[in-house]
């Protein structure tokens, strides 16, 4: 929007709204599932897009539990998408993958490694991610998959571990907590946003990416930093909160093939982003008080 694109937004019925709200007016949104197979096609063959950004994913949350529901949307979906899409040409193809499509390891995987999924939703994301490179080395087409770490910055779901730790941090306690030395590579918001465009910018064939820092933080230097930087003087209370089943010691990024091909590297550290995020909703009193009753409702 503040380079004057022409933005179409492909949402589903009953669909969120809060995130784009502001926005509404400067896009034109199409209502459409992504397994509405004729509808989708009638609805790409209408706007023709140069560039396609393939957001829509089911099971990221761990809520959204319903295996079918994460074929439909993340394998069919994607599968539906592409095929459309096809059929108009296109200049960019970015596919959302996931760093979970790598499954537990022991070390920084690249994107060179053994597959090894360890829940049905990275099943899924890694098939999608298959299905991509497949079409794009067959058709010679330019799709990119980013396969994203933790994500994290303004408009998180309110639900998620940044916004809980700041929306408690500014009544001065701190949440319910897994164990300590539970791992995450925390990626800000607009590093990712960089890598979106810098993927669609590229020519590259068939192209996956690991977008993370490269270095880990564990869940003790996360608390850490927001008990510093928002004078939270409450003791973390560990173990009070069950570990997910995907919770592990080692979750970290390999990206130096990302850099290399893109000439990305992410320019805001652990610190710097979750400052940013603070500061996002210190300037938005609104915000935070629609991030507290949503997170009333649904604890």
């Amino acid at each position: 929007l503040q380079e004057s694109y022409e933005l179409h937004l492909l949402v589903r019925e009953k669909h969120t709204r809060w995130r784009i709200d502001s926005i509404r007016k400067d896009v034109q949104i199409h209502e459409v599932d992504l397994s509405e197979t004729e509808k989708l096609n009638s609805v790409v063959k209408e706007i023709k897009p140069d560039w396609i950004f393939h957001l829509a994913a089911y099971g990221a949350y761990s809520q959204q539990t319903n295996i079918h529901r994460m074929i439909q949307t993340n394998i069919t979906g994607t599968v539906n998408l592409v095929e459309a899409c096809l059929k108009t040409g296109f200049e960019s193809f970015v596919n959302t993958g996931s760093s979970s499509e790598y499954g537990f390891k022991s070390y920084a995987p690249s994107e060179r490694d053994l597959l090894e999924p360890n829940s049905s939703y990275a099943v899924t994301k890694a098939s999608a991610t298959l299905y991509c490179r497949f079409m794009s080395l067959s058709h010679q087409m330019h799709f990119a998959t980013l396969r994203l770490y933790s994500v994290y910055g303004p408009f998180e779901e309110p639900t998620r571990l940044i916004p809980t730790l700041i929306t408690y941090g500014l009544q001065g306690k701190l949440p319910t907590l897994v164990n300590a030395n539970i791992a995450r590579d925390f990626v800000y918001i607009q590093d990712v946003n960089d890598a979106y465009l810098l993927a669609a910018n590229s020519k590259e064939i068939g192209a996956i990416y690991n977008i993370g820092t490269g270095r880990q933080t564990l869940m003790d230097e996360v608390v850490t930093t927001v008990r510093r930087k928002m004078n939270v003087t409450a003791e973390p209370s560990w173990g009070t909160m069950q570990d997910r089943s995907w919770d592990t010691a080692v979750w970290v990024a390999d990206n130096k093939n990302v850099q290399a091909s893109l000439n990305w590297a992410p320019r805001y550290d652990f610190e710097q982003g979750f400052e940013e995020t603070r500061n996002w909703f210190l300037e938005r009193p609104e915000m935070i008080q629609f991030y507290q009753r949503y997170q009333q409702i649904h604890s």
